[in-house]
């Protein structure tokens, strides 16, 4: 049996994942614990404290699991991997090492994002959840079943995105990726609007006409990469592969 656990990305809680529920392989168990702050679970005090993040997150994130970290989720593996025994395998989705980057998202743009949530959370946050979907076939269809997954549910707690901006704007796993102590897998859609082109290309695997939420446009597509990948971590591709588009 391979273990799955499913770690979303900023202003998005686990329900994210549910496109992904009819596609799973036989042999494969998941589980999508909401972080803190997110779901209706209750935040950190402070929100920014990676070491009480940890600690939140540790019963949830066993080592004979494979940890599948999406944007912001896959940024902060890094400090977990740091304060937690490593998993089986890592697998990033949509994320590399840092999320800003001069091809992709600049420090500057985010920066101006940050400003834009301390004066409209609510606002910024419709916006970032429009922007992300670009890169799908159909960014229309893409935001409306993001809206139907989370219209209704509790919202995330308001320090809790601003910590979470403040990580995707400081955060660097290079040393902690280097020094992981099991495989580390990158998956990246190959029209993401939010990765620069370099790193798309550097992804272990590509997922053809997707972008940064492949599970809202082409879900049974990272739901096959995800299962392959995670059965054999060790025998990850040496060079980028990328997915056969029907």
């Amino acid at each position: 049996m391979t273990q799955l656990v499913l770690l979303s990305g900023w202003g998005c809680d686990a329900r994210i994942w549910q496109p992904l529920a009819e596609h799973w392989p036989d042999g494969v168990s998941v589980s999508a614990p909401d972080w803190p702050g997110y779901g209706g679970r209750a935040p950190l005090a402070p929100p920014d404290c990676l070491d009480a993040l940890a600690e939140a997150m540790a019963r949830e994130l066993p080592t004979d699991a494979v940890w599948v970290g999406w944007s912001l989720g896959g940024l902060l593996a890094g400090p977990l991997l740091a304060r937690l025994p490593a998993p089986r395998a890592l697998i990033l989705l949509g994320m590399g090492a840092r999320f800003c980057d001069p091809e992709g998202v600049s420090r500057a743009e985010l920066t101006a994002f940050r400003r834009a949530f301390a004066r409209d959370p609510e606002a910024t946050l419709a916006h970032f959840q429009r922007w992300q979907l670009g890169g799908e076939p159909s960014p229309r269809d893409a935001h409306r079943r993001l809206r139907t997954l989370l219209n209704g549910g509790p919202p995330a707690d308001t320090a809790t995105l601003a910590a979470g901006l403040e990580w995707l704007e400081t955060l660097d796993l290079a040393s902690a990726l280097a020094g992981a102590g099991c495989p580390v897998i990158r998956i990246s859609g190959a029209n993401d609007p939010l990765q620069a082109p370099a790193a798309i290309a550097r992804a272990d695997h590509r997922l053809e006409q997707a972008g940064h939420c492949p599970m809202l446009s082409r879900p049974a597509a990272p739901a096959e990469a995800l299962a392959t990948l995670a059965a054999a971590p060790h025998r990850a591709p040496a060079a980028p592969t990328a997915e056969a588009c029907p």
